[in-house]
């Protein structure tokens, strides 16, 4: 499945029971939902079960959404309400936590934007990583990785000489930001 798939497509596409549609979809917006339950303090258990319960509601849900492009918002507003129901039943059984007061704002819609907007730059950036030409992936890949590999280890592993690997990894780079993926994500 292509990085590249627009998020409405791909909500058909799993609706329609497409498998590699739905892994696109979490792979996409895992990374959000746990940041969300992150910025409500949850830890652990905590935030598998508000995960596991937003994945369970998409899949209720997902062929009654009546605007697929709108995903990441409703993938927010429905963790932000599991975190919420998460904490109410926490504070039942143990009145030690934060008071309410303390707790995140349910208004705060300036946070989710950038959580979504943040979502979707990380799929762009990934969709144009998959556009580039297997050589440049590799190398910005091993350039990337942590820890980073040496330019001799580089060297040594795809058999290119040492004082070719920054400027390769300079054309490849220009290349990712040329994307067409990465375009659409800022609108140029």
């Amino acid at each position: 499945m292509s990085n590249d798939v627009p998020v409405a497509a791909l909500v058909a596409r799993a609706a329609g029971d497409d498998q590699g549609a739905w892994n696109e979809i979490v792979g996409r917006y895992a990374p959000m939902v746990w940041s969300i339950c992150t910025r409500y303090r949850l830890v652990g258990q905590d935030i598998e079960d508000v995960g596991q319960s937003v994945w369970l509601l998409l899949v209720e849900h997902l062929g009654k959404l009546r605007e697929p492009a709108a995903l990441p918002g409703w993938l927010a507003t429905t963790t932000q309400r599991e975190c919420f129901r998460v904490l109410r039943a926490a504070r039942r059984y143990d009145h030690s936590g934060p008071p309410p007061d303390e707790l995140p704002s349910s208004s705060d819609h300036a946070l989710i934007e950038e959580e979504i907007i943040a979502a979707e730059r990380n799929a762009a950036l990934r969709a144009a990583f998959a556009e580039l030409p297997p050589h440049c992936r590799r190398l910005l890949a091993m350039v990337l990785s942590d820890p980073p590999h040496s330019y001799a280890e580089i060297s040594a592993i795809l058999q290119i000489p040492v004082g070719s690997i920054g400027p390769q990894r300079a054309r490849c780079l220009e290349r990712l930001r040329r994307s067409s993926s990465l375009s659409a994500v800022h609108g140029c």
